[in-house]
């Protein structure tokens, strides 16, 4: 049967380099307060002229590399971003123009940090259509501009970044098992950015007045993000005939250490074999995974024929997993 296989994985990280001593000079906060309740040491930011799809075009070309796949054999590119350059045309748009694909189709998608999971569901659903042969999957994220420095919950959480996945249609064994996705947009209010929308567009008279930053309710997200992890993979792996005892590797989206151990807890799933990076990364949202997997790929974490278990949840509320056989 036709489904998709990852093919070549690649990612970017801005060189800029922001500490948690450095935060503390911005904010009121401290080292040993954040590693305790993040285990977050380190992030990356973009510097102000690097946009999200400088770190995107930087991530396809590494993975359009790593895959041994030109440009040119792209045939559709799907961008999962929050922090689109433009509120139009897409990001995906300029990736497109950017690493001299041909006239092919390209789209945005936005589920916050489900949506690399999101879109890679969306990548395996057109291959198995037939719609589409070969696409080049990017998350990216420039989360460091819709910091509040005055909200230490946030601003010690977010980095900037980029990773990326090229996918071709196979008949083998090999590739994506199964995803699963959901949505709760009742609890929208955990996590978002109250203005800037067409509900509260910024306008001269506001600007000063109204809440432009991320806002974010910590102790409803930990216990929906918890929960949401364990159903999502539990959905994932009933589609796939997958136990966790037949999992390689884990990589769940890099957020707060603390979501990471419980949900592996409450999935009985050990630690050693769970890639982490979010102590150097912070949380890239829809880029945490595509990061995290090309990092885990070149420190030789995975290997042909593991299965490889993603999951992700972040603001909507979305929650994603998928079953990779490598």
């Amino acid at each position: 049967m036709r489904h998709s296989k990852i093919v070549g994985t690649g990612h970017y990280l801005p060189e800029r380099v922001v500490t948690n001593d450095d935060l503390s000079k911005m904010v009121d906060t401290n080292d040993e307060w954040i590693q305790q309740r993040t285990g977050i040491c380190e992030r990356h930011w973009a510097s102000d002229d690097e946009a999200a799809s400088d770190m995107a075009v930087c991530a396809a070309n590494v993975a359009l590399e790593d895959a041994g796949v030109s440009a040119e054999e792209i045939d559709f590119i799907l961008c999962a971003t929050v922090c689109a350059d433009h509120y139009f045309p897409s990001t995906a748009c300029i990736i497109q123009d950017r690493i001299g694909a041909g006239p092919i189709g390209a789209s945005d998608l936005n589920a916050a940090c489900s949506g690399f999971i999101y879109g890679l569901q969306m990548a395996d659903a057109l291959i198995r259509a037939g719609a589409h042969d070969t696409i080049l999957l990017v998350g990216v994220e420039k989360l460091s501009v819709y910091i509040d420095f005055e909200k230490r919950d946030t601003a010690v959480l977010f980095g900037d970044g980029a990773g990326a996945v090229v996918l071709r249609a196979e008949e083998g064994e090999e590739g994506i098992l199964s995803t699963y996705t959901g949505a709760d947009g009742s609890a929208k209010e955990i996590l978002w950015v109250p203005s800037g929308g067409s509900r509260t567009p910024i306008t001269p008279e506001n600007i000063n007045d109204i809440e432009r930053g991320m806002v974010m309710d910590g102790k409803a997200l930990y216990k929906r993000a918890v929960a949401s992890f364990v159903n999502s993979v539990e959905n994932a792996m009933k589609n796939s005939g997958v136990s966790m005892e037949d999992i390689d590797l884990f990589i769940p989206h890099q957020a707060n250490i603390r979501i990471i151990q419980s949900a592996a807890t409450r999935l009985k799933f050990p630690e050693e074999k769970i890639f982490v990076n979010l102590d150097k990364t912070g949380n890239t949202s829809a880029a945490s995974i595509p990061i995290a997997l090309d990092q885990a790929c070149r420190a030789g974490r995975v290997k042909k024929g593991d299965t490889i278990l993603l999951a992700a949840f972040g603001a909507g509320l979305t929650w994603a997993s998928a079953i990779i056989r490598w």
